[in-house]
């Protein structure tokens, strides 16, 4: 155990995670939240103190949830052995590697997802919207962050293509080097709030969380300029420390999520499409040759977007097509 001066507040711990603890086990239990996981360990941090555990919960069955990074779990004050994960606020989950019935969880309890991008040839619409829907989903709010802005003499255009996917969608552009650029996504990253990032790779996260960070703990790679990409740079899925006060999840296996049963994100992003389609004379209708297809009849009018259109099927078929779950959807 190692003492620190760290609250519980300052790790996010919140009145829906202090409801979840009876009057049985408060004398009992000690809160802590899973800031690392390794294998066979998880660091945790509580009130005053940080501990290396076991992920495994006597008692568990098959099947039961187990911790992940940004979890809140309780500890036995004697024993220091995890007793039970607290219900989520949010939790983000891909295809479990080697078998694609089952699914690992990735993140949990995140307060907001910065998409990020960057204003370069890698740039893609259809990428964005696809985060944009699996944050959503999770029920998450979104921020697309495009980055890389001093590479470019026209930033608003990719600003302008990213604000087309949504109504009222918070875009924000910053040099990912530049500490006062990258201020302005400081009302995200408060003491006790926790951030997570979706994007390819190359597009600048690491150098993001370094800026945030005020250091540059988190190894950056030399993208390859014959492709303005790179390879992955983060290997640990762990918390980390913004300078705001906040917590950053910067997580190998964001980018592979899944759009398995993101019907609802999918819905909610494409909401133009998703209500001609309620117009349609059949309802079953594919959208493409039937008669009566209110979709084709706002692509031929101009009310629907061809291109738009061509993405919003291409997500739902990929959503149909993939076992597993994507995230599971909170209230919040």
């Amino acid at each position: 155990m190692t003492h620190t001066a760290q609250t519980l507040d300052a790790l996010g711990w919140r009145a829906q995670f202090a409801a979840q603890v009876t009057a049985a086990e408060a004398g009992r239990v000690v809160p802590v939240r899973v800031m690392a996981v390794h294998r066979g360990q998880i660091a945790v941090a509580g009130a005053g103190a940080d501990w290396l555990v076991s992920p495994y919960i006597a008692g568990a069955l098959p099947g039961d949830d187990h911790p992940t990074v940004g979890d809140w779990l309780l500890l036995d004050a004697e024993t220091v052995q995890p007793i039970r994960v607290l219900a989520r606020t949010s939790l983000f989950t891909r295809r479990a590697p080697g078998d694609p019935t089952k699914e690992q969880m990735i993140a949990a309890n995140v307060d907001t997802v910065f998409v990020v991008a960057s204003c370069n040839q890698d740039f893609s619409v259809a990428r964005l919207e696809r985060y944009i829907v699996l944050a959503r989903e999770a029920g998450v709010p979104a921020v697309v962050v495009l980055t890389k802005t001093d590479l470019t003499d026209t930033p608003e255009t990719f600003a302008a293509a990213a604000r087309a996917i949504e109504p009222g969608l918070r875009v924000e552009l910053v040099n990912g080097r530049d500490a006062s650029d990258v201020a302005r996504l400081a009302g995200w990253c408060g003491v006790g709030q926790t951030v997570a990032f979706l994007g390819s790779s190359g597009v600048g996260k690491s150098t993001l969380v370094n800026t945030l960070q005020g250091s540059d703990r988190i190894a950056t790679q030399a993208i390859r300029a014959a492709d303005d990409t790179g390879r992955h740079t983060t290997t640990v899925r762990q918390m980390h420390r913004l300078a705001g006060g906040g917590w950053l999840l910067d997580l190998p296996g964001m980018r592979e999520l899944q759009l398995a049963e993101a019907a609802t994100g999918i819905a909610e992003i494409f909401d133009d499409f998703t209500a001609a389609a309620e117009e349609c004379r059949f309802s079953d209708c594919s959208h493409g040759v039937e008669p009566g297809c209110a979709v084709q009849a706002g692509i031929a009018a101009g009310t629907l977007d061809a291109e738009r259109f061509t993405r919003w099927r291409k997500l739902v078929a990929g959503a149909a097509a993939t076992p597993g779950r994507a995230g599971k959807r909170r209230g919040r």
